[in-house]
């Protein structure tokens, strides 16, 4: 039996809990996951994807079959580049599902031999996303609790 891959493509800007309850359910049904930084050149990030990066591989060093990579162009391509299967992709709400269904229509087209796979967002994290912790963190909010403990310093210092 072939070994089964799966992508999990995002910004990452910054990690979060959600990203992380994710990461570690996809490690649980797959034999590799590969997190995959997206450098999107049409979204200026707040922080540097190399960083990124280097943040998810500090929160995943206790998963020995997830790896962290990043890329550029369609993630479709990327995931059939690296022998995927599957790309999985978060939900938290309706909205999302609404957006992930028309992507994975898109996908399918390109790349009919990778499945996406949806999994559901813990109701404790449906609140939880990227852009609510740079927002909070803009405004003086206390975020500290929307990322892993194991970067919250890291995530302090790009988003100051």
């Amino acid at each position: 039996m072939s070994e089964r891959v799966c992508v999990f493509p995002g910004s990452f800007d910054p990690p979060t809990v959600g990203h992380m309850d994710l990461i570690r359910r996809a490690a649980a049904l797959y034999d590799r996951v590969i997190v995959a930084v997206a450098n999107n050149p049409d979204k200026r990030g707040s922080i540097p994807p190399e960083a990124r990066e280097e943040m998810l591989k500090a929160c995943t060093k206790d998963l020995p079959h997830v790896e962290i990579d990043r890329y550029d162009g369609l993630t479709v391509g990327f995931a059939k580049e690296k022998g995927a299967c599957a790309m999985i992709r978060g939900l938290r709400s309706e909205a999302d599902f609404d957006a992930e269904w028309t992507l994975s229509q898109i996908n399918r087209t390109i790349c009919p031999e990778i499945e996406t796979v949806l999994l559901m967002g813990l109701p404790e994290h449906a609140h939880v996303s990227s852009s609510a912790v740079r927002q909070m963190a803009a405004f003086g909010a206390d975020w500290h609790s929307y990322v892993p403990a194991e970067i919250v310093d890291q995530v302090a210092e790009h988003l100051k």
